[in-house]
């Protein structure tokens, strides 16, 4: 596939950074000889952000880069010394892309430097002076740091072009995209149609704008016949389109009611966006011998402007090029620009379970796996607060309505404890 062809779809997986651990630590200053812990907290984990850059047209980097990880932070220490938060990871996207996790669509960049937080960095786990009491001056305890969110995404790009060529294969939107732009797609002469959307960019005056080449249309498309959805998305994104029309074909006109029903079908409101007809290949001898289907397509009332061109001798395409700008233009004047903003995605949440297999009960959570990847179990008091932790978020309730009694076995993740 040419470099220039475009890559709508990737599929990824983003790592946040895990806080930092406390520390257990005491001051030791020769003259405070009752000086007491003074560990300090760790830092925050950095987070993962896709931001929006109007440079990048495709998604073709993420087909050779799927895992993405930020930097963890930085561990506390004595002194009450917190560690370092850890680096946000920055990665581009093209504008237009839209990101789904495995409940759906959930952020759809448009704008250039618009960002969306997918993985949010772990709290820094907490020192040994926090758990400092009247009854307990000297805790050996420290929290770890809280794992960074990790999920897979689904990257879906649905190009923002201001023009979009439709119509059916071979119709002449290759050479039209060309003949409008400064792209140069492949073009031969044969009955296939490009496999992939092709780009290009013009200017009209001072205006410039982005046209897009969709792939062929055919009848049943909006079913997923031919290229099917694939493409028929990136037609939602264009400000003008315009139905290309092969001025050679028997009935122009059909061609252009089958594409126009096509995206009907595919989604109504296209059909309220500002349009042209381009009637190409007129420098044919077919066109010229049924001129007057060409004619009665141009002049007919019931549709958008359409316009005589030949993208192969240039005929015509100013006064297209012309009529395009004019509709940019209005557009320009009555759409408010959107504001940019930051999205952040939901936390990663997970339902809580309980399940006897045996002797033992195993929990599974999301939330009851990161209260024990931040325990310290290497103390009994660690031990002890795990169990309070557990405690808080309601897992020695639900255990104990699952029918848990002194001397069974709690498995949680790779740790067991026994049940008193």
């Amino acid at each position: 596939m040419p470099d220039r062809a475009l890559v709508d779809e990737a599929r990824i997986v983003v790592r946040a950074g895990d806080g930092g651990n406390g520390a257990v630590s005491f001051r030791h200053e020769k003259y405070v000889p009752r000086g007491g812990p003074d560990g300090g907290d760790g830092g925050r984990g950095g987070d993962v952000i896709l931001r929006a850059n109007r440079s990048l047209n495709s998604l073709a980097p993420f087909a050779h880069r799927t895992r993405f990880a930020a930097e963890r932070g930085g561990h506390g220490a004595g002194a009450n010394k917190h560690g370092k938060r850890g680096a946000d990871l920055v990665v581009d996207v093209p504008i237009g892309t839209v990101v789904h996790d495995e409940d759906g669509p959930r952020a759809d960049l448009t704008v250039d430097a618009q960002e969306v937080v997918v993985g949010r960095g772990g709290k820094g786990g907490i020192g040994n002076v926090h758990f400092a009491t009247a009854t307990n001056r000297a805790p050996r305890m420290a929290r770890k740091g809280e794992p960074g969110e990790d999920r897979w995404l689904n990257l879906e790009l649905k190009t923002i072009g201001d023009v979009g060529l439709v119509g059916e294969p071979n119709a002449g939107k290759s050479s039209l995209l060309a003949a409008l732009s400064a792209a140069r797609p492949e073009i031969a002469d044969y009955p296939f149609t490009t496999l992939s959307p092709n780009l290009g960019v013009t200017t009209v005056g001072d205006v410039p704008f982005v046209v897009i080449d969709i792939p062929g249309l055919i009848e049943g498309a909006h079913t997923g016949l031919g290229l099917g959805h694939r493409f028929l998305r990136h037609v939602e994104r264009s400000r003008v389109i315009v139905y290309v029309v092969d001025g050679a074909a028997p009935d122009p006109g059909a061609s252009y009611d089958l594409i126009r029903n096509e995206l009907r079908l595919h989604d109504p409101a296209l059909l309220d966006k500002p349009s042209l007809v381009a009637v190409n290949k007129i420098d044919l001898k077919e066109a010229l011998s049924g001129w007057g289907a060409v004619r009665d397509l141009i002049e007919r009332e019931d549709g958008p402007p359409a316009y005589a061109v030949s993208a192969l001798t240039g005929k015509g395409v100013p006064a297209l090029s012309a009529a395009i700008e004019e509709r940019l233009h209005v557009l320009q004047e009555t759409t408010a620009e959107p504001v940019v903003r930051t999205y952040r995605l939901p936390r990663v949440e997970g339902t809580q379970s309980i399940e006897r297999k045996g002797d033992a009960f195993v929990v599974r959570g999301r939330e009851v796996e990161r209260v024990l990847a931040m325990a310290d179990l290497d103390s009994d008091e660690g031990v002890a607060d795990l169990q309070r932790q557990l405690g808080k978020i309601g897992v020695l309730k639900d255990l104990e309505r699952a029918g848990v009694k002194p001397g069974d076995t709690v498995r949680i993740g790779d740790f067991e404890l026994e049940w008193t």
